[in-house]
Formats: structure tokens, C-alpha cells, sequence
């Protein structure tokens, strides 16, 4: 099992993750910190639980309009996804959901 240290929202997290994702999910944290970056730039203070909350609606929505634009439905989030990209987009989730839990109650 891997392990990294990533930063979001200037706040380091250590994740685990399968052998051989580390990158990819070092690239994936800096893709929502960039996100996030975005948004307090344009929207200043708002707490970092509503930032993390907004800056995943923006990255859903980004999702939702590329599965659109490929055919897909909106209403149906998992087609096309076989059962392992099924799995890890669950795992980013929890992953997601425990950081917001987090700076919640920080």
C-alpha cells in the first residue's frame, strides 16, 4: 500500500493509495488545490468547508459537462465506468468527504 503527503487548501494530508498511484494522486491534489486557489481568489474568506464543498461542485460539474459532451447521461454518474474506476472514484470520495470532516472540525 502507498503513501503520500499532499497539500490542499495550504494544509498537508497523508493518503494511502494503491502501489503505483502516488503520482496520480499527487496530481489530483494539486488539481483541487488549484481549483480551490480559484475560488478564494474570487470569493475571499469563506471558510474552508464551504471551499472544499464549492470547489467539488465545480470539479462535479466540469465531470458531468465532459461525460455530457461524450454522450453520456447526467443521471447516470458511474456509466462507462468499468467496476475498478467504479472503486477508486468511490475511494477519492471518502477521501474527499474525511478532509471536509476534518477542517470542519478544526
Amino acid at each position: 500500500m502507498g503513501q503520500v503527503t499532499v497539500e490542499v487548501n495550504a494544509q498537508r494530508y497523508k493518503l494511502a493509495c494503491r502501489d503505483g498511484e502516488e503520482e496520480r494522486l499527487i496530481t489530483l491534489a494539486r488539481f483541487v488545490d488549484d481549483r480551490i486557489n480559484e475560488l478564494a481568489g474570487s470569493l475571499g474568506n469563506v471558510g474552508d468547508a464551504r471551499l472544499l464543498l464549492m470547489a467539488s461542485l465545480v470539479i462535479a460539474d466540469e465531470l458531468l459537462e465532459a461525460r455530457e459532451a461524450a454522450g453520456g447521461t447526467p443521471s447516470s454518474p458511474d456509466a462507462g465506468l468499468d467496476g475498478h474506476a467504479t472503486a477508486r472514484l468511490d475511494r477519492l470520495v471518502q477521501e474527499i468527504e474525511d478532509i471536509a470532516a476534518r477542517l470542519q472540525n478544526a
